[in-house]
């Protein structure tokens, strides 16, 4: 990830060619994400896509009966809402604000029309699209096949990425539900990474201590999905 910027931008929107970029500026409302909203839901059409410029949003998959397992992260790095670049309007994950900030909002009736009219545009949210679709499916495979304290260190580092910040709050009940376990391994987990300094770890505050030692206990797949992201939208 880029490091952070004195005037928050989005990078999806930021790489676009300038004319390109002025344009759908405009169109744009500046919205506030607050800590726990939920923006869309499976099943539902999507009222609005989402750029976030700060804070970060959840995509979660819902199972009847069973608790919500966190997916992916998306920060100002991607958007909620590129499904919408298949001409599908139903909502595929839950989504939910984990970190408080900035967005630019468009409804989505308004950003298809976009996607119609704006070939470069056009082209930028399908790439995402695909890179998205990779991480999710490097997600599934990482939940099935990697221990639980790598995949942790690779959470940490990819909110730590959205975030902009040493510091976080994450509870033990919702890092249960990132990685899909018990709060008691997770409790296991955190403590292992605090013993060796990387992190700091106190009623759900966070702040990462050592960001190269954190990436080097993250399993294969953090550095998998920055290459892939930068690979194809780079």
């Amino acid at each position: 990830m880029p490091p952070t910027r004195s005037v928050p931008v989005n990078r999806l929107v930021d790489g676009l060619p300038r004319r390109e970029r002025r344009r759908i500026l405009g169109r744009f409302d500046t919205v506030d994400l607050a800590f726990g909203d939920v923006l869309c839901e499976p099943d539902h059409a999507y009222r609005h896509v989402y750029f976030p410029l700060t804070g970060y949003i959840s995509l979660v998959a819902l199972l009847d009966g069973r608790r919500p397992l966190e997916m992916r992260l998306i920060g100002n790095e991607g958007m909620l809402g590129a499904t919408l670049v298949l001409g599908v309007d139903a909502v595929p994950l839950r989504g939910v604000v984990q970190g408080a900030g900035t967005a630019l909002r468009m409804t989505a009736a308004q950003f298809q029309r976009e996607l119609r009219e704006n070939p470069v545009l056009l082209r930028t949210v399908s790439r995402y699209l695909y890179v998205l679709m990779a991480q999710l499916s490097q997600t599934a495979a990482c939940n099935r096949f990697h221990e639980i304290e790598p995949r942790l260190a690779n959470w940490l580092l990819m909110t730590h990425d959205r975030a902009h910040a040493d510091h976080f709050h994450l509870t033990h009940a919702f890092l249960a539900d990132m990685l899909g376990v018990q709060r008691s391994a997770i409790t296991i987990a955190a403590g292992a990474l605090k013993r060796r300094k990387l992190i700091r770890y106190s009623r759900g505050r966070i702040n990462v201590l050592a960001r190269r030692r954190l990436e080097a206990a993250s399993c294969e797949c953090y550095a998998a999905q920055i290459d892939d992201y930068d690979r194809v939208l780079a």
